[in-house]
């Protein structure tokens, strides 16, 4: 038994020195790293220095250099994620594709269609790793009362557009991905509703991944016509008052078919829910980055589910 306990005493011991070890060398790094970063910017004061670095910074060589280093970085990243307790349900804000546009200069429906063609990518990224279920906040209430006509117009042009490239779409047949669009769909055009319609209709049947998408969506106007229908249902004798609780206003939500989220995203570096799944995101763990939806990338993915899993999830404390 004394042995048993030595031999236990230092197993422990031996991981505290090795937790030590790994923390002691991640402050030497970040010291080291300041240290180069200070020096670097100081040799870019001399022009003899900040000359040559900007044709190396924008040669095509330092480009593959970082894009393959980012690369690799990405996938020790999932790596390390896939041997954790994934998310079933991921949700994002999509913000920033305006301010996006804006910093880059190019024309604010580019921005949006940038961001178009992000989502589809990411997608892929969730798939690939095998997460059920995909809800994304497109279009709010608010956003078509405040956005200009022209905007809107470009918005509903690329919502039209992208709903029946998903209709067609081999990888959402590939995987069985059923697509549902949520919202008080009745303030959007009629192509954009008979879009919605198709996509729907053509991926009824599948089970394997849900997406989606909120569409002329609050999560305040959910919850009242939520709780519309179940006033509806008591007026009419169908309950009674004692059975409505928050069982009955879940099953009347858009996305009552859907789990609650376990992960929210939000881009481009607000720090606030937006009015979005308010009754669903009671207990989920939010995950906010500086970054753009356009320049959202697979590591900050990752990055996010990793803040995830290194989270102690707590309902109700």
């Amino acid at each position: 038994m004394q042995i048993l306990f030595l031999n236990e005493e230092s197993s422990i011991q031996l991981l505290l020195d090795k937790v030590y070890f790994r923390s002691h060398m991640g402050r030497i790094r970040r010291v080291i790293g300041r240290r180069i970063d200070y020096l670097a910017k100081w040799l870019l004061k001399f022009r003899i220095i900040s000359g040559p670095a900007k044709v190396i910074a924008s040669s095509g060589l330092a480009w593959s250099f970082v894009s393959r280093t980012d690369r690799i970085r990405a996938n020790r990243l999932k790596d390390r994620i896939k041997q954790g307790t994934m998310p079933e349900h991921v949700s994002i804000i999509m913000d920033g594709n305006r301010r996006f546009a804006w910093d880059s200069k190019i024309e604010t429906k580019v921005g949006h269609k940038k961001g178009k063609e992000k989502l589809k990518q990411v997608m892929d990224w969730i798939l690939d790793l095998g997460i059920p279920y995909l809800s994304v906040y497109a279009l709010s209430t608010e956003n078509i009362y405040e956005r200009s006509e022209e905007e809107l117009d470009a918005l509903y042009d690329l919502y039209y557009n992208g709903l029946n490239e998903m209709a067609e779409d081999p990888k959402i047949h590939d995987n069985e991905v059923k697509v549902k669009v949520v919202g008080r769909l009745d303030m959007l055009p009629k192509n954009v509703r008979m879009a919605i319609n198709n996509v729907e209709k053509k991926t009824a049947n599948y089970s394997d991944f849900l997406f989606t998408v909120c569409l002329a969506y609050g999560g305040r106007e959910e919850i009242v016509d939520a709780v519309r229908k179940v006033s509806e249902e008591f007026a009419s004798g169908k309950i009674k008052l004692d059975e409505i609780n928050t069982d009955r206003i879940s099953n009347n939500l858009y996305s009552s078919e859907v789990p609650d989220p376990d992960l929210v995203i939000r881009t481009s570096g607000e720090e606030r829910i937006s009015n979005f799944l308010l009754w669903q995101i009671a207990y989920s763990e939010l995950h906010f980055t500086d970054v753009h939806w356009p320049s959202f990338n697979k590591k900050d993915l990752y990055q996010a589910i990793e803040s995830y899993q290194n989270r102690r999830r707590r309902y109700g404390g």
